[in-house]
């Protein structure tokens, strides 16, 4: 497969396909060392920039080295990802031209309180690197959040009119 690694507009350095790629094929593999995920979030805690994936459900998580870590996110990307036994590859979900940037959507699903925010530029970008269920997970989280304060408000309002004379 035919790749190179150069500037991104959206964000700093991306890989870039430099022949076509046919819609199913297998464009990298998200190589690296398997760490645990609570040693990676220790190794992480303050880095501003991270090349980690999550494997099945987030319990071991590789440290990305090679090309598949300059693989940038995107809210209509080009790929997916896909864990075929042990293997961790970027596939393209559609013919990919030659000098195109790769993409695939990252999905979070965990972070801090940050919002991953998303620069890919698509028509549909939903603003952030989190998965669709996770956006919707954090906004009932804020919602409910919200009616809690509001509740406080009103009982400290009765409490309050209750006192004066």
């Amino acid at each position: 497969m035919g790749l190179i690694i150069r500037s991104s507009a959206i964000h700093a350095a991306g890989c870039y396909a430099t022949t076509t790629i046919r819609k199913g094929a297998h464009v990298a593999e998200y190589t690296g060392h398997r760490i645990s995920k609570q040693e990676a979030d220790a190794r992480y805690e303050h880095s501003l920039i991270t090349y980690l994936f999550g494997l099945g459900k987030g319990e071991i998580v590789i440290e990305g080295h090679g090309m598949a870590m300059f693989i940038n996110h995107s809210c209509d990307p080009n790929c997916e990802t896909r864990e075929e036994d042990g293997h961790v590859w970027i596939t393209a979900i559609r013919k990919i031209a030659a000098g195109e940037e790769i993409t695939y959507d990252y999905c979070l699903y965990d972070g801090g309180k940050d919002d991953a925010l998303c620069n890919c530029g698509a028509k549909n970008c939903r603003g952030t690197m989190y998965s669709k269920k996770e956006v919707h997970r954090r906004k009932a989280a804020a919602k409910r959040s919200l009616k809690k304060v509001a509740k406080k408000k009103r009982k400290a309002g009765k409490r309050a009119k209750a006192m004066q004379p």
